[in-house]
């Protein structure tokens, strides 16, 4: 099937919503981008948001340890969520350009872009009819992710910093700790569910999606699509699998800082993990 191009159509005027993905990274939205760019009522983009040419503001795959550690210190959430840093109707423009859909009809522009997470407020005042799909994930499955990236030589060949461990927990738990005060704030604008409501119930979460956005009627999370241009697969929930590969030492800098934190845990039904367990 070819694609509708946005270079091609006027995007702008077509759009009604604009629907956000609102995650950590490490957290299943790169399946669920995946799975939104099949409804015929979408408009999406090749990468993240971020990673789009032409986007104005911080891109923190690029910094040394701001990649996939956004939240782990002060200076990188001042950076991300500086106003100033950011021209949104450039990088609307950009977006548009840029965008495909399986019908040139499409009225709804999807994106998602992890560090957004931290934006909510920006992306609300900025986008027309702005709506959010709000998600978390087992934060142990999270930092095995972002540790495991780092060191597997992908992080821009750099090595991985030293507190590492410690380093993902931080950004991890703060992450949750924003998508807290995210659904306090915005709550109403969007739907809420974790990873593993997605994978363990895909379609009661999709129904969740349609009543928000009642244009993705055929919206389906049941697919096999292609994830990060290594794999085909079906929703899978993946935690038990990453879960088992950590460490003693992992565990225990994990359980260090989310102890600090087990208030942030409990708001989305997680709980320190047994280290002997």
């Amino acid at each position: 099937m070819a694609l509708a191009l946005g270079c091609r159509h006027d995007v702008e005027s077509r759009v009604g919503t604009h629907l956000f993905g609102i995650s950590a990274n490490n957290s299943g939205s790169t399946f669920l981008k995946a799975a939104m760019a099949t409804s015929r009522a979408t408009w999406n983009l090749d990468w993240e948001g971020q990673g789009m040419l032409g986007y104005v503001g911080p891109n923190i795959l690029l910094p040394r340890l701001a990649n996939r550690l956004w939240a782990s210190e002060q200076r990188w959430i001042d950076l991300v969520t500086d106003p100033r840093n950011y021209d949104w109707p450039r990088t609307r423009k950009a977006w548009y350009f840029q965008a495909f859909a399986r019908d040139p009809g499409a009225c709804v522009f999807y994106t998602k872009t992890p560090a957004h997470l931290l934006l909510v407020d920006e992306l609300a005042r900025h986008f027309h009819n702005a709506k959010f799909l709000f998600m978390v994930r087992d934060p142990y499955a999270v930092c095995e992710g972002i540790c495991r990236f780092h060191r597997s030589g992908r992080a821009h060949g750099r090595p991985p910093p030293e507190n590492l461990s410690e380093l993902a927990a931080r950004h991890a738990v703060t992450c949750m700790a924003w998508q807290r005060r995210n659904l306090e704030a915005h709550g109403h604008r969007g739907v809420f569910f974790t990873y593993e409501a997605m994978c363990a119930e895909p379609e009661r979460v999709a129904q969740d999606i349609r009543a928000l956005v009642p244009e993705l009627d055929d919206l389906d999370l049941r697919q096999r699509l292609r994830v990060k241009a290594r794999y085909h697969e079906m929703l899978t929930d993946m935690n038990a699998r990453q879960i088992a590969r950590l460490g003693t030492e992992d565990l225990a800098a994990f359980n260090r800082v989310f102890r600090r934190h087990e208030d942030v845990l409990a708001h989305f039904g997680y709980a320190v993990m047994d280290a002997a367990a």
